[in-house]
C-alpha cells in the first residue's frame, strides 16, 4: 500500500499546476500550494500516511458532513428533510439562484453552503456558543483528536469577508426556513469551518463513516448506522459540489470536498482516505487530490457502483 500511495502521489502531483489556491478568504490565499499528503485508515486496522499528511489545514465544507449527523442525532430525519432536501442543485456551493419560485428545502441540500446554515439552527444548545462547544466536542470524537481547535486567523478573515454567506442566511430568513439571529448563526458557521484538520483527521472521519458509525478499535458506537447510511447517501450525490456526478463516475465513492484542499473519500466497509492538497479547480475541489483517489480507486476498485 505504502508503493501504491507512493507512486500515486508522484503521478497526482503534477495536476497541482492546473488548480489554485482559494483566495476569496485572504487567509486560505497563504496556503503553499505544492503541500500534497494522503492518510488511508483499512478494515485490517492499517494506517498508511504519505507526504504532507500532517500539516493542518482548515476543515471547511468537511464540516457539513458533522453538521448534518449533529442535526439528524439532536433532531431526526423528519426534522431535517423537512428543512433541507437531498438532491444535488448542479450549481455552485455559494448560489443564489436555486429557484425561479419561492425557496423551499426541495431546492438546497446539506452539503452547500445555504443547507448547512440552515441545519446550524438545528444544534442543540442554550446559545450558539453551547452548540459550538457540543459541535466541536463531536468532530474531536470522530477525528479521535481532543487537540482540535479553530484557527483564530482564518475565523476571522472569513468573518471579515463572508458577506456573500450573510446574505444566504438571509435568504433563508426572509423565505421562514430559519428564524435565528442571522449573525449568530453565520458566526458559528464561520468558526466551525476553520476548525484545523490533517488528513489523519479526514481518514478517521471517513473511516467512521465507512464503518457505519462503529468505532472499529473500541466496538464503541458513535452515532447510529441508518444516519450514517444517510449522510453517505448525500456526500454521494453532493459532496462535491457541482462535480459531483463526474466524481462518481470516476472515484464512485461517497466524499466530500472544501475550499481549504481537503478531500474525506468514504470506502465502506472498507477504508478512510483523507487527502490534502490545496490547488483547487473551478469548483472549489482539490485537483490533485482528485487525481490521487482517482488512482486509488481504480487500482483497488473502491468504486460502489
Amino acid at each position: 500500500m505504502e508503493a501504491l500511495l507512493k507512486n500515486i502521489l508522484e503521478d497526482s502531483r503534477r495536476f497541482i499546476k492546473e488548480g489554485a489556491v482559494a483566495n476569496y478568504i485572504p487567509e486560505l490565499a497563504k496556503a503553499n500550494a505544492d503541500n500534497f499528503g494522503v492518510c488511508v485508515l483499512s478494515n485490517d486496522n492499517q494506517r498508511y500516511c504519505l507526504g504532507d499528511y500532517n500539516v493542518p489545514f482548515t476543515i471547511q465544507s468537511i464540516i457539513k458532513p458533522i453538521i448534518l449527523l449533529m442535526a439528524l442525532t439532536d433532531t431526526d430525519i423528519a426534522r431535517v428533510r423537512a428543512l433541507v432536501g437531498v438532491e444535488a442543485t448542479g450549481k455552485p456551493f455559494d448560489a443564489f439562484n436555486y429557484s425561479d419560485q419561492a425557496l423551499t428545502g426541495e431546492h438546497i441540500n446539506p452539503m452547500i453552503n445555504t443547507g448547512a446554515i440552515a441545519l446550524c439552527t438545528l444544534i442543540r444548545g442554550r446559545s450558539y456558543e453551547e452548540k459550538f462547544s457540543r459541535l466541536l466536542e463531536m468532530t474531536k470524537i470522530i477525528t479521535d483528536n481532543p487537540t482540535l481547535e479553530i484557527d483564530e486567523k482564518v475565523y476571522l478573515s472569513e468573518k471579515n469577508t463572508g458577506n456573500k454567506n450573510r446574505a444566504l442566511a438571509y435568504m433563508l430568513k426572509a423565505y421562514n426556513m430559519i428564524d435565528a439571529d442571522v449573525e449568530e448563526v453565520v458566526d458559528f458557521y464561520f468558526r466551525v469551518c476553520s476548525i484545523k484538520v490533517n488528513c489523519v483527521d479526514l481518514a478517521n472521519i471517513a473511516f467512521l463513516l465507512a464503518n457505519h458509525g462503529e468505532n472499529q478499535k473500541t466496538g464503541e458506537r458513535i452515532f447510529s448506522a441508518q444516519y450514517a447510511k444517510y449522510v453517505n447517501a448525500v456526500l454521494m450525490t453532493c459532496g462535491m459540489y457541482d462535480g459531483s456526478g463526474e466524481f462518481a463516475l470516476k472515484v464512485g465513492i461517497p466524499a466530500k470536498s472544501g475550499v481549504g484542499g481537503g478531500i474525506m473519500a468514504v470506502a465502506p466497509n472498507r477504508m478512510g482516505i483523507g487527502v490534502y492538497s490545496p490547488a483547487l479547480d473551478k469548483k472549489g475541489n482539490s485537483v490533485a487530490g482528485i487525481k490521487a483517489l482517482e488512482g486509488l480507486s481504480k487500482t483497488l476498485d473502491l468504486s460502489i457502483f
